[in-house]
Formats: structure tokens, sequence, C-alpha cells
């Protein structure tokens, strides 16, 4: 009878009738055979009454039982009081810091009404976007001007992530399952696989009872594997909830790299790839083959090593097949696209680069090597197709034509010329082309949505918190 009451309002109409009738907390337990902190619990929402306890307060307030249980708040004092204990109840609420407020006789309705605009317009201002899109484009183009400056090694991350295989007994080699379990352990939390996870997350962390949900089939550089290091990466680099957008991009990258640096620890690759640069045999698919990571992973996991201790230079990209760069990092010289903002993210490879040839080569999925010639040089390149659930995705890493020595797939013979961002390289259609087609046709263009809209809300964008909180609390309830 009462599995659907609410415990908050329940305590309000209970309180509200109990001091009508002029009674105190210990007048009332003794008509009902309670202690008064017990009707003080049920009073302040912290616990269900049964039914026999529901009938005897009935009679002991000379009222029906449906009074008791109407789901109307018995006066506007009790609906402000009711409201500032959902508004405490909030995780946004809870990370002010702020101690419990109980709302007794002498806090005033205008003292709690304030309270709660205040609150209101917490909430208001995390549920506007994140950053607008040129926000976001420049907190990208600051974040890989860091990147750059230090040759997207992170020292810091390094010592975290080899002092925290170290107090697993980690020595050397690819990790394993057993040491990843070992190390979700040691953080504290217990890992479970779950068939209903939020479409908006890759995992949800339950903070209270410290567990991490994540999903078993997944694909490309989102393994299960990796999605659960760069959760523990938050835990491992004390990550607070982000304040805007470049720290939520700041802690995506932080909590990649850690993530990575765990898979492929720095102990075992750094070696792995000085004995490879000696022999000349350099290779991102052999990285992968032997830690079991993506081709991805594998190739970011070179950016971070290669400058610092290898003494290379070199570009890294990710686009699909129309040429659309998703990420894209750079200390070679190479010049990506970009917009007024120094934006890279979302702007067209040039036509004549590897990783727009490679989705043309007879075998898409092997690795594809091309030289190019561009204003700035002459760059190697090798390209190859990570699949994922939604599109394939082209991972391109390259060097200076001087430090191509290094690598395997060297000899290639493919050659193409750029000379992007010249507009006659391969955005403007070729002269014959135009005089026989300007004005003959009307392409009728898909409709890019997302150039028109902003970013998504809140401090995690795009996650929708109300499927998160849902998931949580039906997770917690079969536990």
């Amino acid at each position: 009878m009462t599995s659907n009451l609410d415990l908050v309002t329940f305590g309000q109409r209970l309180r509200h009738l109990r001091r009508g009738r002029g009674m105190t907390l210990s007048e009332l337990g003794e008509r009902v055979g309670r202690a008064p902190s017990q009707l003080s619990l049920l009073e302040n929402g912290r616990r269900e009454p049964k039914l026999s306890l529901l009938q005897a307060l009935a009679v002991a307030l000379e009222c029906p039982v449906e009074e008791l249980l109407r789901r109307q708040p018995p006066s506007h004092r009790a609906q402000l009081e009711i409201e500032l204990e959902e508004a405490q109840r909030d995780p946004l609420y809870r990370t002010l810091g702020l101690s419990h407020l109980k709302a007794g006789k002498r806090l005033p309705n205008e003292v709690i009404e304030h309270i709660l605009a205040l609150y209101g317009e917490l909430r208001r201002s995390r549920t506007k976007p994140t950053a607008s899109p040129e926000e976001a484009r420049k907190a990208n183009a600051e974040l890989r001007r860091q990147m750059h400056e230090r040759g997207n090694h992170f020292p810091e991350i390094e010592r975290i992530a080899a002092q925290t295989l170290d107090s697993v007994g980690y020595r050397r080699g690819a990790v394993s399952q057993g040491l990843l379990m070992t190390l979700v352990s040691h953080f504290g939390f217990s890992l479970q696989y779950v068939q209903d996870l939020p479409r908006s997350v890759r995992s949800v962390t339950d903070l209270r009872n410290r567990r991490i949900y994540l999903e078993r089939e997944q694909l490309g550089m989102h393994t299960p594997r990796t999605i659960l290091l760069q959760t523990l990466g938050h835990i491992a680099l004390d990550h607070d909830q982000p304040r805007d957008f470049a720290d939520f991009l700041r802690q995506r990258v932080e909590a990649n790299y850690f993530g990575a640096a765990i898979l492929m620890p720095a102990l075992t690759v750094v070696p792995f790839l000085e004995e490879a640069k000696a022999a000349r045999e350099l290779s991102v698919e052999d990285l992968a083959d032997v830690f079991s990571v993506s081709y991805e992973m594998a190739a970011h996991r070179f950016t971070n090593v290669a400058t610092h201790h290898l003494d290379l230079q070199l570009h890294f990209a990710k686009n699909d097949e129309n040429g659309t760069i998703y990420k894209a990092y750079a200390n070679d010289g190479l010049a990506f696209p970009q917009d007024e903002d120094g934006a890279i993210e979302g702007q067209r490879m040039c036509r004549e680069w590897a990783g727009r040839h490679v989705f043309g080569a007879a075998d898409r999925f092997s690795v594809y090597y091309q030289y190019t010639d561009t204003p700035n040089g002459t760059y190697w390149c090798l390209s190859h197709i990570d699949p994922s659930h939604e599109r394939d995705f082209a991972i391109t890493l390259g060097v200076r034509f001087e430090d191509s020595r290094w690598f395997r797939g060297r000899e290639s013979n493919r050659r193409r010329r750029s000379s992007c961002p010249d507009g006659d390289c391969c955005q403007r259609p070729p002269r014959e082309l135009s005089d026989r087609w300007e004005g003959m046709a009307w392409p009728s263009a898909r409709a890019h949505s997302h150039v028109l809209s902003v970013l998504p809300p809140g401090a995690f964008p795009g996650v929708d918190e109300a499927d998160v909180y849902e998931f949580l609390d039906r997770h917690a309830a079969t536990e």
C-alpha cells in the first residue's frame, strides 16, 4: 500500500496534522506506541511507515488514512520545506559543500524562498550550453597548442601511471586482464558489466557504492578495458567536476593519456620502440599487436613518446571518409587546415593526403603508406582504417621525409602533391570541370544540423543526466 508513497510529502502532512492537534512528538508517540525519535524519522521523510502504524496514526490524529497519504503538501510552508529538502538531495547542490540546512520553525519562509531561487539559478546555469561552438573551437586550439609545446608528453601523468602500476605489482610486458581487475580494486571500486548503459555515456561510475558500470561490446579505440582505464584515470588524477568546456576537454585528454600509459607502460614501450628504431622497423601496427590495443590508441601513444624519447617530430590525424578531421596533432611543421580561431577539428582534409587515399586503396584495411609533397616539405605517412560502430575512421601517423628511414613501409613508391590550403589544390574543382558544369548542377545538400546547434548543456557535454541517475537508481536497487 505504501510502495509508491512520497515520504517527504507524507512526513510534512504528518507534522502538519500533529501540530494542528496541538500534540508533541512524545504525546503522539505514546498514543501509537512508538518512540518520538521514530516519529521524527517519519516526519523528516527518512523512514517508510508500515500499514499498521499508518492506521494507528490516523486513529490518534482523528483523520482518515487517506488524509495522511494525500500527495499534495498541506500548506505553502510545507511545500517550501519539501522543495528545500529535495534541493539539498541534488548532487549539484552537494557540490557546494554546504552542511544540511534543517527547516526549523524559526527559519522564515522568505529565507527558504531565497535559497530555492539561488538553487534554481544554479540549475539553470548548469543547463546552459557548456560553450558556444566558437568557444569550443578555441578551447580545442588552445589545448592543441599546449600539447605541441610539450611534444604531447605529460611527465606528471607518466609518473602517476608508473606508480599505479608499481603498486599492483606490474613488471614488464602487456598488461593482463587480471592486473586490470587488481587496479580496479586498488582504487576501491568493483566492476559490473551491464546491457542497459545510457546511450549518451561510455561508462557510469557510482561514487556512493564504488561501482563502475561498462558494456562488454565495443569497437575501435573504445574497448571495455580502454574505457575502464580512462574512467580510472579521472580518479587517479583527482579530477573535479569540470568548470567549463575547456576544463572538460583537458580532463578527457588527461584521462585518455593515463589509460594509454597504463595499457602501454613507458617502462616497456620505450625500450620496444628504441629497439625498433635501431632496426629501422618502427611501426604502429606492431605496437597495437604487442599490447593488444586499437590502432588509434597505439598511434596516440606513439605521439606521447616519439619526441621525448625517440627524437622524432611527427603528426597524427583522425578523419572520416569525407575527409572531416576529428582529431589532429602536429609538431613536425605540417600545416593542417584550420579556421580563423585556429581550430582543426571539423575542417576538411586535403584530398591528396594519405588519410583520404586510404579509403580508396585496394585493401582498405591494410596499412597504407604514402609520400606527400607539400609547401612545407615532403612527408611520409602511414594510414590505417580503424572500424567503429557508426563509421570507419582513418588513423594517420606521419613524419618528415628525412625521418621516414626509421619506419617500416618507407620503400613505398606512392607519391602525391598537395598545395593546400591553396584552394586550387582540391577545394575548387579543376578548370575543365568548372567550364563544363558550372551553372548546370543543383545538388541537394544533406542537412548539417550540428552546424546550427549549440554544444549540449551540462558539466559533461552530451550526457543525459536523467538517464544516468535513473540507471544508477535501477542498479543500486538490485544489489
